[in-house]
């Protein structure tokens, strides 16, 4: 087959060919494909009951038309997305195949681009049963939020790729040992990106902070949304913005850190 080639010399023969590997290998492992449910599962069961004891205790949340739970969904679409992207780069360190990858004549940007894919699809393995259980258990229908989930979902796939290349980039530059980033850094963002709460409850020089932050838009144009019924586009483009810029320094970082390994030969040794 005649090689598919786009602009800048970018193959999608060897992107398909990246996607492919991490699919065959998601698929050959059954705890792997359980794993992307069970955790999903697991919070929207939890967080609902909550959200329906509090209710009947205050009425503020079935006021706000399911927020807690709007909020935990949102909120695993941001961290399985970065999760879903590191966890595919992971599985080359683990198999000390990254050395292999970057002599090939595969492109720094086409093995992004593939994990970025990747991402999405392990993404959608978890989300959907759990925004199903939301529907089922909750009556809470995500899907019903209309043309603003767009909006909504691409600012949060946006700012978890961003977050998974420059955690990846810093796992590849020094080693293994470096690994639990992967795992905390999204977790630092938390209580900034204002999830469960608006940002005025943060002190206003904490609140300067927030805003500089993607995922705190997209958490104050829902609470929007489900309170107010009033779609703020103005919050998506913002996000958009910041996320773009954010993209851009995560993939220039990424780059400037693999030439650093090569420099340093930890590329070949990504041990411990």
């Amino acid at each position: 087959m005649s090689e598919i080639a786009v602009h800048h010399g970018l193959s999608l023969n060897r992107i398909n060919a990246m996607v492919l590997r991490y699919w065959y290998l998601l698929l050959s492992s059954w705890p792997r494909l359980l794993e992307l449910v069970y955790w999903p599962a697991l919070q929207i069961i939890t967080w609902g009951f909550l959200q329906n004891y509090i209710s009947q205790t205050s009425g503020f949340f079935a006021q706000a038309g399911g927020t807690l739970i709007g909020a935990v969904i949102l909120w695993d679409i941001l961290f399985r997305g970065q999760l879903g992207f590191s966890i595919s780069f992971l599985e080359e360190m683990w198999a000390r195949n990254l050395g292999n990858l970057m002599m090939s004549p595969l492109k720094p940007i086409e093995f992004l681009i593939s994990l970025m894919i990747m991402s999405v699809i392990r993404l959608a393995i978890g989300v959907i049963p759990m925004t199903l259980l939301a529907l089922f258990f909750f009556g809470f229908n995500f899907y019903a939020i209309g043309l603003p989930l767009i909006a909504f979902f691409c600012n949060l796939i946006f700012t978890s790729w961003s977050v998974g290349i420059f955690a990846s980039g810093l796992v590849l530059r020094n080693g293994l040992g470096a690994e639990s980033i992967v795992w905390t850094l999204m977790f630092a963002l938390m209580p900034l990106a204002c999830i469960y709460y608006p940002v005025s409850v943060l002190p206003s020089w904490l609140q300067t902070v927030a805003w500089m932050l993607p995922p705190t838009y997209v958490f104050e144009g829902m609470r929007a949304l489900l309170i107010d019924h009033v779609f703020r586009a103005d919050l998506m483009v913002h996000a958009l913005v910041i996320n773009a810029v954010l993209l851009i320094a995560s993939f220039s970082i990424f780059l400037a850190l693999l030439r650093s390994a090569k420099r340093n030969g930890s590329l070949l040794s990504s041990g411990e």
